[in-house]
This record gives structure tokens, sequence and C-alpha cells, in this order.
């Protein structure tokens, strides 16, 4: 094969191979917070119960740092996630695809930001000679504190993903390349995490929450799998190119 015949094929390869490895990096984001959920978090944390909690941490401090790991993990999928995206539906409309970018870093900034609270109730147990001026039940609630600030900044993160993902449901809805579902089942986790706008709302609604996962996992799944249509997406990527070059035309010409 000659050497312009394999750059063809990387080139029609390379939306392709995008959409696969956002795919991947979207599954792993979502396996590892599933993992960090149901088998480390419920398994250290009793909610409403600083001392209980303030015990198993100490037990099971290997577990506990397993957990600040996967927290890490998470950010980092979620980072490239948001990058190969961006990448991706440029083609559809890049001035929302990158302001969907924009809500997708910061809520992989706050994610990052509580991994930090997840790490501190090991250091308000675990402190120096300074915090022996606290007695063991305070050191216990401050713990705990750090735990509930842990949530409440994760929640918030939620609420930027959630305008990510209707964002991203529209790019999908509106791209040629990707099955319109795709992007309704988005727009449905986003308006499930907008939820936690309501801290009520949302436990009042916890049940449901569940749901928010479904477009995120199907999503995943069909671009690991399946990937884009190419020749749609470059057809779609040249569209837009000629309405920006036709609109810096009309701009030269005022």
């Amino acid at each position: 094969m000659s050497a312009n015949g394999r750059t063809e094929r990387i080139a029609e390869a390379s939306p392709r191979l995008l959409a696969r490895f956002a795919g991947l990096f979207y599954l792993l984001y979502i396996l590892i917070g599933v993992f960090g959920e149901y088998f480390i978090s419920d398994k250290l944390i009793v909610d409403g119960d600083a001392v209980e909690s303030a015990h198993r941490l100490l037990a099971h401090e290997s577990l506990f740092r397993w957990g600040f790991a996967t927290d890490i993990l998470m950010v980092a999928c979620y980072l490239a996630v948001t990058l190969l995206f961006y990448e991706i539906f440029n083609p559809v409309n890049r001035r929302l695809s990158l302001l969907a970018a924009w809500f997708g870093l910061a809520g992989c900034n706050l994610e990052a930001l509580s991994s930090l609270y997840h790490l501190a109730p090991l250091a308000v147990l675990k402190g120096g000679q300074y915090l022996s001026v606290f007695k063991v039940e305070q050191l216990q609630a401050l713990a705990f504190l750090s735990l509930d600030l842990c949530a409440q900044v994760f929640n918030t993160a939620l609420i930027f993903f959630g305008f990510y993902f209707i964002l991203i449901g529209y790019l999908i809805f509106r791209s040629t390349f990707l099955p319109r579902i795709l992007g309704v089942l988005m727009a449905i986790s986003g308006l499930v995490w907008l939820t936690f706008l309501s801290p009520p709302l949302a436990d009042y609604l916890s049940a449901y929450l569940p749901i928010g996962v479904l477009g995120e996992g199907a999503l995943a799944l069909w671009m690991l799998l399946k990937g884009v249509n190419v020749q749609r997406w470059k057809e779609q990527a040249a569209a837009t190119a000629g309405v920006l070059e036709f609109s810096g035309n009309v701009e030269e010409m005022k």
C-alpha cells in the first residue's frame, strides 16, 4: 500500500478512533465510579454516624485510600472524555462544543476538589500532636464534616455535568453521525443531575437517580463499539467549514 493510501486510511479512521477512545474512557469512568461507590464508600461510611464511620476508616485505611485513588482516576478519565468530545462535536457547532467543554472541565475541577476532602478525615483522625487539644468525639465530628463537604462539592459538580450532558445531547441530536436517541438519553441524564440544584428534590428523587447513568452508559458503549459514521462526520465537518469560510468572507466585504 502506498504512503498516500495509508494516510487516507488514517484520516478516515481518526474520527472513529477518537470516538472509541472517548467510549473507552467514559466506560472506565462509569465502572470506576460504581466500584468506588458500592465497594468502598458504602462499606466505610455510615450515614449520620460519625463515630462508626471513624472506626471503619481507621480499621480499613488502605481501602479508604483506594477510594481516593478511584476519585483521581475518575477525574482523569472524564478530562479525556471532555477533550475528545470537544473534537468530535466541533463539526456540529463549534461554539456549543466549546461551551459544553467548559461545563465539563468545570465539573472535573469540582470533582477533583471533592477528592481532596476525601483524604481529610485521615489527616484529622491520625493527625499530629497539635490535634491533641481536641477530644476524640470532636475529631470524629470533624472527620465526618469533611466527608459531608466531599459529598456536597461532588453534588455541585453533578450540576455542571448536568448542563454538560444537555449540551452534548443537543449536539448529538443535531449531528448526522450518531443516532438521535443517544442525544435524547443524554439530555434526560442531564435533567436528572440538574435535580441537585435543589438538594431536597434530589433526596426525594434519589431512588430514580440511577436513571441518569443509563444515557451515559448507552453513549459510552455506542462510542466504544460503533464509533461514529466517518463519512457523515466528514460531510458535516466540511459543511461547517464552508459556513465559517462564507461568514469570514462576508465580514471582510463589510
